[in-house]
């Protein structure tokens, strides 16, 4: 049971990746947001039901389980963690506007990206702050936040430059 947890909280297995797990754990929501993005024709309610469901999936995760890697990695807010920025970034790709085909769908999965790990690494107020919470709560909450600013960010963007 507790591979089975150290798989979940690091993102499976993204948080043991070299060199800025985050950023590899949020490469990886791209991933799976481009793979909806084609397999769906880049359908605004299938990509927006999916990206809600996986921040969810990755919050309760982290909400469970964020005890869990504190103690297995013996520090706050471990880096191996990144069930955290599964659920941040996701937030950062909802209902965000796509335009058509792939060039401007890589352009908006590659804006949210860049967007949310740049407000997950500045940590603007209040996620600094708010970092300081217990356990899930203190993990996940940052990233929530950095989510969200990234998700305005990135609507204001591509609404200028795809929609114009």
């Amino acid at each position: 049971m507790e591979k089975i947890k150290k798989i979940i909280v690091t993102g499976l297995g993204t948080g043991y990746l070299p060199i800025a797990p985050g950023t590899w754990a949020s490469g990886a929501v791209a991933v799976v947001f481009l793979l909806i993005a084609w397999c769906s024709d880049a359908d605004v309610y299938c990509l927006t039901g999916s990206m809600v469901a996986l921040a969810v999936l990755w919050s309760v995760a982290c909400l469970s389980l964020g005890r869990f890697a504190e103690e297995q990695f013996g520090r706050k807010d471990p880096s191996e963690c990144t069930a955290d920025e599964w659920a941040g970034q996701a937030i950062a790709y909802i209902l965000l506007p796509m335009g058509s085909g792939w060039r401007e769908w890589l352009i908006a999965a590659a804006v949210g990206f860049v967007a949310f790990r740049v407000f997950d690494i500045v940590k603007p107020p209040p996620a600094r702050k708010i970092q300081d919470l217990h356990a899930g709560r203190g993990i996940l909450a940052d990233d929530l936040i950095a989510g969200v600013y990234a998700n305005i960010l990135s609507q204001v963007i591509l609404r200028l430059f795809l929609t114009g």
